[in-house]
């Protein structure tokens, strides 16, 4: 075989990769091929397959810090195979090899060989459609594949330079996905493995985790949902940016919830930043000393485009029946309104009021006069003068830590209950009643209330003075709450899985502001 230079590749399996394929829509493919392949799976780890009459081995000499795998070629030689070829393909196919009459190996010896290996050598004929481009001085494909009838897409980069194949994954928005190699992706594929996928949010307040996987039927399990107040946005208001103790609480919460992921045998993770690193002015460094110390990439999601996931992890999670719908998400630095009619998405924007930046400015973390929170709640209503002027929805639906912690309190919640939760009603006089009795008590006190998350205790206050200041410019006297929200939609979303509900448009043209 002549001189080959191994070549560092990265790979992943999945129904799709929506970001990663908008991407490579926009360039201009440098070759398509439609092929038949055999691959000879072993547990060698060697990738052994069969193209064109050429038996063709990769062994895989090293994996790098970022999960990079280094593949050189070993073997591309025709049948029959020589005698020093059929031994570099018996050592790769474990031992596994055949010899015809006149002791050259045949494609048709070596599988008859195969055969009788007991289970050792799986055989995989695989059918792929292939599409390439270049991609920052790489190769970049992808591969719509079939393997005994299973069918799934494969995306892969590789060249010569890891530097730029890490940087060509991660513009690609790919880094959160794990590499696997093709022989472990064809043997997933054959043996039906669900895949699973993780959205961490990395909000103003909170850091939260979803781990899901698809269900038959066009559903949803999930095997983590969580999360946990980090604060990141603490300070913020007050000289616009992030601070080192947020920083170093939130890197923390990722790094958990990484690890958490990763154990549940996660393909991929995708991170999302909202509000707080919108307004940061340091958020460059924090998202660069996050992905240093985690190993996640966050990717800032514009107000925008937080409502459409809330709406569509909503539209997921609660029946609403037909009608106007509001759906609305309540955070630390904003709250995120989209406005739905009959499965339509019509409208959709994000208003700068969040119960981090409100309790810093009135200071509603502790006990606060009559007075006080009159001013808090005069200036929410300032900021919710834009759906002022709506008409009354036929139903309103409230997401995030803030209408969660506020039913779970209502409900006397210890443990926390998502099932109970999700599609509880909250009334105004409920409401009332809890932003009272927080006014008259500082975050430590509040803190015993049953129900309420640990840490929430400084802005829960704020939190609730929002929501009923929601109810009232949009003249409804109660809620329903969702424990669904921008997590759970973006795992729809994201991995292009046909998950959703039938009849819910998507790529409808929306009103933003």
């Amino acid at each position: 075989m002549d001189q080959v230079i191994p070549r560092w590749e990265w790979r992943a399996f999945g129904h799709g990769f929506p970001i990663a394929e908008a991407d490579l829509a926009a360039r201009t493919p440098t070759g398509v091929q439609d092929g038949d392949e055999l691959y000879l799976l072993t547990d060698s780890g060697d990738n052994v397959k069969v193209r064109d009459d050429l038996l063709d081995v990769k062994a895989l000499q090293e994996v790098d810090a970022h999960g990079l795998q280094r593949w050189s070629p070993i073997l591309k030689a025709p049948f029959p195979l020589s005698a020093e070829d059929a031994r570099t393909a018996c050592r790769s196919l474990g031992g596994a090899a055949a010899t015809s009459s006149d002791g050259a190996p045949t494609l048709d010896a070596l599988l008859a060989a195969v055969a009788t290996a007991d289970g050792h050598v799986r055989v995989a004929r695989v059918r792929k459609h292939r599409v390439r481009y270049s991609v920052a001085g790489c190769l970049a494909e992808v591969a719509d594949i079939e393997a005994d009838g299973r069918r799934t897409r494969t995306i892969a980069v590789e060249g010569e330079d890891a530097t730029a194949v890490l940087a060509a994954v991660r513009a690609m928005g790919l880094g959160g996905y794990r590499n696997t190699s093709y022989p472990d992706g064809l043997a997933a594929l054959l043996d039906e493995r669900v895949e699973r996928a993780a959205v961490i949010d990395v909000g103003t307040n909170s850091v939260k985790l979803c781990v899901g996987e698809p269900t038959t039927g066009g559903g949803w399990r999930y095997l983590a949902d969580r999360s946990i107040v980090t604060r990141l946005g603490e300070g913020l208001a007050a000289d616009g940016s992030i601070s080192d103790a947020a920083m170093e609480r939130t890197i923390d919460a990722i790094g958990t919830m990484t690890t958490e992921a990763r154990d549940l045998d996660a393909t991929a993770i995708v991170a999302l930043g909202t509000a707080g690193l919108r307004m940061a002015r340091n958020a460059a460094q924090v998202i660069a000393r996050i992905a240093d110390r985690t190993g996640i990439r966050i990717e800032v999601v514009s107000g925008d485009e937080e409502s459409r996931l809330a709406f569509l992890g909503v539209e997921q999670g609660l029946a609403h029946g037909d009608g106007d719908l509001v759906v609305f998400d309540t955070g630390g630095g904003s709250t995120q309104f989209t406005f739905g009619h009959e499965g339509h998405v019509v409208e959709r924007f994000s208003l700068p009021v969040g119960a981090v930046r409100l309790t810093e400015r009135y200071g509603l973390g502790s006990a606060v006069s009559l007075g006080r929170l009159h001013e808090a709640t005069s200036a929410i209503r300032a900021e919710l003068a834009p759906i002022g002027d709506r008409p009354r929805p036929d139903a309103l639906v409230g997401i995030g830590g803030a209408v969660t912690n506020l039913v779970a309190v209502h409900l006397g919640l210890d443990p926390y209950d998502p099932d109970r939760v999700r599609g509880a009603r909250l009334g105004a006089a409920e409401l009332d009643r809890q932003i009272e009795w927080y006014r008259t008590r500082d975050a430590d006190a509040r803190g015993a209330a049953v129900g309420l998350q640990r840490g929430r205790g400084d802005v829960i206050l704020a939190g609730a003075c929002i929501v009923r200041a929601v109810m009232d410019a949009l003249g409804r006297t109660s809620l329903v709450v969702s424990d669904r929200g921008l997590r759970h939609g973006a795992l729809l979303d994201r991995f292009g899985w046909e998950a959703r509900r039938p009849g819910v448009r998507q790529d409808t043209e929306v009103r933003k502001r």
